[in-house]
């Protein structure tokens, strides 16, 4: 079965080091609560509000062992007025065993308020 892995992140200050090292706490956060080897995905999509533009998030995936070889693309999110400034979202297409209730969507940081019924899930079961 094949399953979007869905998760956000926000940054603090348009910095590249900061850019990067919060998609990498995403990402790691969402390959360790769902299980996901990198052989296992088909691709990550990574956006970016219009204020993030110091580096490409997607530099984050080359910093995890082993996922060299997953397709990975950056693009700019809608800028619809009033939306959650310099966030980071990622959707991860994988190959999967689990139900679509079983998938833990992550929210960090500022996006927590994204999806706060998934957030608010995933705390009770951790």
């Amino acid at each position: 079965m094949i399953r979007g892995i869905r998760g956000a992140t926000t940054i603090e200050k348009n910095e590249a080091n900061e850019i990067i090292d919060a998609t990498e706490e995403l990402l790691r956060e969402m390959i360790r609560a769902n299980d996901v080897k990198a052989s296992d995905v088909a691709s990550v999509l990574i956006s970016a509000t219009e204020d993030v533009t110091a580096a490409f998030p997607a530099q984050a995936l080359r910093r995890i062992e082993d996922w060299t070889y997953v397709p990975v693309m950056c693009m700019q999110e809608i800028p619809v007025p009033h939306s959650l400034p310099r966030c980071i979202r990622v959707m991860m297409t994988v190959h999967t065993t689990k139900a679509q209730e079983e998938i833990a969507h992550i929210y960090l940081r500022n996006a927590v308020q994204l999806r706060p019924d998934l957030s608010l899930t995933r705390k009770k079961e951790l």
